[in-house]
């Protein structure tokens, strides 16, 4: 008998992948919209191409279905693999595209508010978004994956050293060093963005 079930479902991500591996595709379908949209957002700003983060989402949860079956409850959450998954595939379209520009439409992986704030502000968060998206782009790639786990994401220091498959010491040296990074580039731009000088 199969139940409905929806993204709030209380059940766990891992209980629901048993559920999928034993046949249920209801629980594939609450899986795939309780983690799709992580994953999309990791992807996104790892990459700073829309369309390639959604190539990168529907690989990691192709990859999730094709282990359900062989998953080993306790070793590891659903969302950490999951991550670890998308990451290590931006990685390799980051290194494939080595020397190519990133794109500067950050903007299109920004979707529309329902209510819209005043234009003069929206092009304000447009440019600052850009500016990230420019800045997260000059960061090696580890520097670059910890921020966006930690300050975009909000993923816990043990959290990212489980995706990233390195220790808490490792990340947070990481994620340091890659604020200050940001810091130093966006700098200059601070008048730009609309931010005060002492933040």
């Amino acid at each position: 008998m199969t139940m409905p079930f929806d993204a709030d479902s209380e059940l766990t991500d891992e209980a629901l992948l048993a559920l999928y591996a034993s046949g249920n595709r209801a629980a594939a379908r609450t899986l795939t919209m309780r983690l799709t949209p992580r994953v999309l957002s990791v992807a996104a700003r790892m990459l700073g191409d829309r369309s390639e983060a959604e190539d990168v989402a529907q690989e990691a949860m192709l990859r999730l279905w094709k282990i359900a079956p062989e998953w080993r409850t306790g070793e590891a959450q659903v969302s950490t693999w999951l991550y670890r998954v998308a990451s290590n595939l931006c990685t390799d379209r980051l290194r494939r595209r080595r020397g190519v520009g990133l794109d500067d439409a950050f903007g299109d992986g920004v979707a529309p508010a329902d209510e819209q704030p005043p234009a003069e502000e929206r092009m304000q968060t447009a440019v600052r978004a850009t500016a990230l998206q420019e800045a997260l782009a000059e960061l090696p790639d580890r520097q670059r994956q910890a921020v966006v786990l930690r300050h975009l994401e909000g993923l816990s220091n043990p959290e990212i050293a489980a995706v990233m498959e390195i220790g808490v010491e490792a990340v947070e040296s990481l994620t340091a060093r890659g604020k200050r990074a940001l810091s130093a580039l966006l700098k200059g731009r601070r008048a730009e963005l609309g931010l005060s000088d002492d933040g």
